[in-house]
């Protein structure tokens, strides 16, 4: 992806509180960025590689959105402001949806259930990188253009599919118009200009930067102290539980800030790599 002069953020936010704004200028370098997010599949040859342990296969349970689970006894763990998600023992990225589950028929779907810790183990086995918030918008708009969506300003409906997410009433509605209950394989929909898919809708993807809300109200002072107090980092794209009436963060923008030990059902990642920079002396 060429560098140059670029942008993050946006002018007039919709969701203030997570801190979509100011846009502020920005300077990148020219930056490669995977055309898809790391696939179940490809995590699997990591772990085979260097045995290693995700933080979730070591707490020994993580967050599913419980509406996937077939066993209604596993559901017993429902979060107070949240009741659809609920923490699974044995929810790893091999058991999505906790013990009897599998990714057998999912390979080429995004990997879920891992960290911000655990994928940057990933890019560093593989060479690269977790792309910066400034670069991953950039990418996303296509360069120093100011968008919505990857695909422009129109606006996905519930009748009309641009990407994976909610369509119908969120929680109790989905009526599947995009074709996917869960997560979508990784190459799914149409891919940007350049080749790139799912960056919005589908699942978040980790981000190398600290979340920080740059405003001086009382509210983004203590979101500021709870991010810095869990190093939370920031999650860019939306996932396919986004809709517009209840989480509208599939727009470019948008995002959110977790503690980088966080995982569950909708969270994972794709790579990016710098390209070495000429010597203008040679």
């Amino acid at each position: 992806m060429q560098g140059g002069e670029s942008f993050v953020g946006v002018r007039d936010p919709i969701v203030s509180a997570d801190g979509e704004g100011p846009e502020r200028k920005v300077l990148l370098r020219d930056f490669l960025l995977e055309v898809e997010t790391v696939t179940v599949r490809r995590f699997a040859r990591f772990v085979d590689a260097t045995g290693h342990v995700t933080e979730s296969e070591r707490l020994g349970s993580s967050a599913v959105f419980a509406p996937l689970l077939s066993d209604d006894n596993l559901t017993s763990n429902g979060m107070k402001d949240t009741p659809w998600w609920t923490r699974v023992d044995g929810a790893t990225w091999r058991q999505p949806e906790g013990p009897g589950s599998s990714v057998e028929s999912r390979l080429d779907h995004p990997v879920t259930h891992v960290s911000w810790n655990d994928a940057l183990a990933f890019a560093q086995w593989v060479g690269g990188r977790l792309p910066t918030e400034a670069e991953w918008e950039h990418a996303a708009r296509g360069g120093n253009r100011r968008r919505r969506y990857p695909w422009g300003d129109d606006e996905p409906t519930d009748d009309i599919v641009f990407c994976n997410i909610w369509q119908g009433r969120f929680p109790d509605g989905n009526t599947l118009q995009d074709g996917y209950f869960g997560t979508a394989p990784a190459r799914s929909f149409t891919p940007t200009e350049t080749g790139l898919f799912n960056l919005v809708g589908n699942v978040w993807e980790w981000s190398a930067d600290a979340f920080l809300v740059r405003s001086l109200t009382k509210q983004a002072k203590a979101r500021n102290e709870q991010a810095k107090r869990h190093s939370d980092k920031v999650l860019k794209g939306g996932s396919f539980l986004c809709h517009k009436s209840y989480c509208y963060r599939y727009r470019i923008a948008a995002r959110m800030g977790l503690s980088p030990d966080s995982a569950s059902s909708n969270t994972g990642f794709r790579i990016a790599y710098d390209i070495p920079q000429r010597n203008e002396r040679t």
